[in-house]
């Protein structure tokens, strides 16, 4: 009879610890607007910004537009009276995607922090990542504008700062402080997460998970409609946030949370290969958010025209409320 009563017990008391979501919150996700994001992301993947590579002007110029964004909505500056983190790294090639430039042993690049400090878990750190770099302009002279790969991420991460310094300014600010980090040197090799990594502001046994956005904007072969996102890695290392992110999506989005490519042996290895991977490799619970690749991947046909921004709007929301959820509840993610 005791067992009984604990095991009728148990879901509510889950719940009760778990659940942090209310009116409120929803308020702030749904400031998350599709109008919102196409200005960002027409922005960023514009010929202006010359395809944003690591270390050139474009990206250079990409940095001071997310860092503009960060100060008109009220997030403080990081050090020195800057938003960046800049790194001056060696190239490295990982898995074949990533090429070494002949002529540079070094790469320059900044990560951008937007610290949105907490209230009495502060000291505890939620790290919200996606690269806004991208390949630049290549031999053929013409430019990569990487609208979905990584516009859209760094575009939804953009949205997901301002719904988060909405409910700070009105008093409901996070509990746990939280970092949204859009970082370079992704297409480099992951250079800026693993500079991160190693300099973090402040130590990662204090990072309480790393929810990670990498090309959200688009539909794979695997899908004929825009209601899907991939999760990578959600199960990885913490079976509760896993099902903390399984309970948001059920109870606000009903996304199929697709989990083709986070099996283990999955030959793709995308669970290695986005900035996500140097916090799961130093024991920090990570989501990685994906819409699988496409046809006009790591080509200049990657453009905002194609982009489903309906899409782009549901998974941040999704992402938004998940991070609500981290940064408010009692206890941070339980490592497995």
């Amino acid at each position: 009879m005791k067992k009984l009563l604990l095991l009728l017990l148990l879901p509510i008391s889950i719940f009760a610890q778990t659940n942090t979501l209310s009116e409120e919150s929803l308020k702030y996700a749904n400031s998350i607007t599709e109008g919102d994001l196409k200005e960002y992301l027409y922005v960023l993947a514009s010929d202006s910004m010359k395809g944003r590579e690591t270390g050139a002007i474009g990206q250079r110029k990409a940095a001071k537009y997310i860092a503009n964004f960060f100060k008109e909505i009220g997030i403080p500056t990081y050090k020195y009276n800057s938003y960046f983190q800049k790194f001056k790294v060696r190239n490295v090639r990982r898995y074949g995607k990533w090429k070494k430039q002949a002529n540079k042993k070094y790469i320059k690049g900044e990560n951008i922090i937007g610290y949105i400090e907490g209230t009495d878990l502060k000291n505890e750190l939620l790290v919200i990542t996606a690269h806004y770099d991208h390949l630049g302009i290549k031999e053929d002279s013409l430019i990569y504008n990487g609208a979905d790969d990584n516009g859209s991420g760094t575009s939804s991460i953009m949205e997901i700062a301002q719904a988060f310094m909405l409910a700070k300014n009105e008093g409901n600010g996070p509990r746990r402080s939280v970092l949204i980090m859009p970082v370079s040197g992704e297409e480099k090799g992951l250079l800026g997460s693993k500079y991160y990594a190693e300099n973090p502001i402040y130590p990662l046994e204090n990072t309480i998970a790393n929810l990670n956005v990498d090309m959200i904007g688009r539909i794979d072969d695997y899908h004929d409609n825009s209601d899907y996102v991939y999760l990578i890695g959600s199960d990885r290392l913490s079976t509760e946030l896993h099902q903390i992110s399984e309970d948001v999506n059920k109870q606000h989005f009903n996304l199929e949370l697709d989990y083709k490519f986070n099996e283990e042996d999955d030959p793709n290895r995308y669970y290695y290969r986005s900035d996500h991977y140097n916090f799961a490799k130093n024991n920090i619970p990570v989501i990685f958010y994906f819409n699988g690749i496409h046809a006009d991947y790591h080509k200049t046909s990657d453009t905002v025209d194609k982009i489903h921004f309906k899409k782009i709007q549901k998974i941040s929301r999704y992402i938004f409320l998940t991070a609500w959820e981290l940064a408010n509840r009692d206890e941070r993610p339980k490592l497995d």
